[in-house]
């Protein structure tokens, strides 16, 4: 990748790229371990995220959930099995190889949510650090210089920044961070509510769709302090 021409050089605008699976492998270089076994040791294990992996091992094979498409006519359909393009994924009977950095873990809501748990309390869980505080302030405050991933939103490091709450135009709060899933899941952490969300589906495509909209009036509109 390092021999490819850039989208856009430096500064110039914002891209969403492939930085976070050359982190991953920049991982791999450093510690010596497949991304896989790093994170098993240094972030899944001692955050008891006791069901997250990049393949499922036999046990747990009758818990993956089936992915949806949403058609044309407003209805739902089991997308198509591996390697017939984006559908079900190679998570049982895929060779276990690609681990990539910037997708293709699976998780679940409870145990996502207890990452995001930690990145809202500075970096530490359950008395254990993972981060430091300094490092999640760095990874959660606004990177680009004059630019914008959309109206009112910056981007840190992995996470979309809430910067301007009126331009952005949908409820929450300024410093809110978060991002979404390929398959129309979506999370945020709100430090300003000590709120985290975590919404997973298995849709995709999603369509028209608007349960993002809603879930998002509906969590706000019930805080009342």
């Amino acid at each position: 990748m390092a021999a490819l021409p850039f989208d856009a050089q430096p500064g110039e605008r914002y891209v969403y790229g492939y930085a976070t699976d050359i982190l991953g492998a920049l991982i791999e270089r450093v510690s010596g371990a497949t991304l896989a076994d790093f994170l098993a040791t240094q972030l899944f294990g001692p955050l008891g995220m006791n069901d997250t992996e990049f393949y499922l091992p036999p046990s747990k094979v009758d818990r993956l959930a089936v992915v949806y498409s949403a058609t044309e006519a407003g209805k739902l359909e089991r997308a198509p099995d591996p390697g017939t393009g984006v559908g079900q994924g190679a998570y049982v009977k895929g060779p276990r190889k690609s681990f990539s950095g910037g997708a293709g873990i699976l998780s679940t809501a409870t145990d996502y949510a207890r990452f995001l748990q930690m990145m809202l309390n500075g970096g530490e869980l359950d008395g254990k650090r993972i981060l430091s505080r300094k490092t999640v302030e760095l990874m959660t405050v606004d990177h680009l210089v004059n630019k914008q991933v959309e109206e009112g939103v910056g981007f840190g490091l992995g996470f979309s920044v809430v910067k301007d709450l009126g331009a952005r135009g949908v409820p929450g709060s300024v410093g809110e961070f978060g991002w979404g899933g390929a398959y129309h899941s979506s999370y945020w952490v709100d430090p300003k509510k000590e709120l985290v969300v975590v919404y997973f589906t298995q849709l995709l495509p999603a369509r028209d769709v608007d349960d993002h909209g809603k879930l998002r009036t509906l969590i706000y509109q019930a805080i009342i302090e």
